[in-house]
């Protein structure tokens, strides 16, 4: 990758940029590329935590529905037990949290977390007039605007509104496509599954064509100028990217290697890169438990619990621990009452999680009635837009939440 040329004296940012602290001190660098990695590395070890204005987000997807009645159970009520008979999970097998409340016994790593005051669970979380469509409800959780036609999602409409002009490589989705919730405007996400296939691959007489794309040729076509502009930025974020996932080598454990567990290690990576990224979006599908709930969400969860447990220690090891925070968000939770099948339907409110260094654990928000139900399912008492406000405003520093979120929502005390 070509060097830029550095002003005098050269900042820590332009190395970083540059890509060098990402190749590590020990690959023969020049002595002055030396003495700057030793002393980012100086700097991590001592956990020095960013300014708000440089804090990351974190957002994990959980797509199909999953459900929140046996990630978090109420395993004193009386109610979730009737409602359950046979998926219900009984007190003696769940990791409690309190008197009332316990995860799922596969989450052993976000009951580490919680009992460290690392994972906030903030209870009861949904819309006015819930959809139960999956494509529906996921576009409204993307976009934050239910019921309403919003071509735009939450996070690319806080990027245009934070960063004029567009911030280069602001947005990384990690996954085979571009999840609504990234789309923006003027911003232009970084969007892979494979770092090392980052490029421009084709016969050569395609890359001779794939090769004007990205030139900076003055247009008046607004068309081609976009293209130009995602394809230049593509070629710089596929340079970093590799060389920041080849290089890095996690000794954390994060579970088994699934999806999510390799997404967050190549986020970790580019992390440690000191990449310009400040939201980053992953997902882990598979939650649509219609029939045998039981072993499929079991085997979920240990994905869920093991990836995010090992995700935060490594960035406690990077000394990044009180700069990033972690939402976990689901499109819909299940119905309260099993079916016929030992699983459960589509339904409403479900908790959400958000975790991290910065953030005050516990529970938050009022817990739903098992008893006042709406037609089966769970009535919502924190609507999700008031953690999405809470994450932009006292996480990221964007006060003006209301025209981003479309409406105002009051705020949660989730940071600490």
């Amino acid at each position: 990758m070509p060097l830029p040329l550095f002003r005098h004296p050269a900042t820590r940012r332009d190395f970083l940029r540059a890509g060098l602290y990402a190749l590590g001190v020990s690959a023969g660098l020049p002595p002055l590329f030396a003495q700057i990695g030793r002393a980012e590395s100086d700097r991590s070890l001592a956990g020095q935590s960013s300014p708000a204005s440089e804090r990351i987000l974190v957002v994990v997807e959980l797509t199909g529905g999953n459900d929140g009645l046996n990630l978090v159970a109420p395993y004193a009520d009386d109610a979730y037990h009737r409602a359950r008979p046979s998926l219900g999970l009984r007190e003696t097998k769940v990791l409690k949290l309190d008197d009332h409340f316990g995860l799922h016994p596969a989450c052993t790593g976000l009951r580490d977390l919680f009992h460290e005051g690392r994972l906030a669970i903030v209870h009861g979380c949904g819309y006015p007039e819930p959809n139960l469509s999956h494509f529906t409800a996921m576009e409204w959780w993307h976009t934050a605007n239910p019921h309403g036609n919003e071509p735009y999602g939450w996070l690319g409409r806080f990027a245009d509104a934070r960063w004029s002009p567009p911030r280069e490589h602001a947005l990384v989705n990690l996954g085979a496509r571009q999840s609504r919730a990234v789309t923006a405007e003027h911003h232009s996400p970084l969007v892979f599954t494979d770092p090392r296939k980052l490029g421009r691959n084709g016969t050569p007489a395609q890359q001779a064509v794939l090769a004007t794309f990205g030139e900076p040729t003055p247009t008046a076509n607004p068309g081609l100028a976009f293209v130009n502009d995602v394809a230049r930025s593509a070629q710089r974020g596929g340079e970093l990217v590799r060389h920041a996932c080849a290089e890095y080598h996690s000794t954390v454990d994060y579970g088994s290697g699934n999806n999510l567990s390799l997404d967050l290690k190549k986020v970790a990576a580019l992390i440690r890169a000191d990449l310009p990224t400040r939201i980053y979006y992953v997902s882990l599908g598979g939650f649509d438990t219609h029939a045998g709930q039981a072993d499929i969400q079991n085997l979920l969860l240990v994905y869920l619990s093991d990836a995010l447990r090992g995700f935060l220690t490594d960035l406690d090891q990077m000394g990044r621990g009180q700069d990033v925070a972690v939402m976990v968000f689901t499109e819909f939770g299940r119905r309260v009452q099993e079916n016929a099948s030992r699983g459960t339907d589509h339904g409403t409110a479900t908790p959400m999680l958000v975790l991290g260094g910065g953030i005050k654990g516990g529970f938050h928000g009022r817990p739903p009635s098992l008893t006042d139900l709406d037609n089966g399912n769970l009535r919502m008492t924190t609507d999700f837009r008031s953690v999405y406000a809470t994450l932009l405003q006292k996480w990221m520093a964007h006060p003006d939440t209301q025209t981003i979120l479309r409406g105002n929502f009051p705020t949660l005390p989730l940071v600490a």
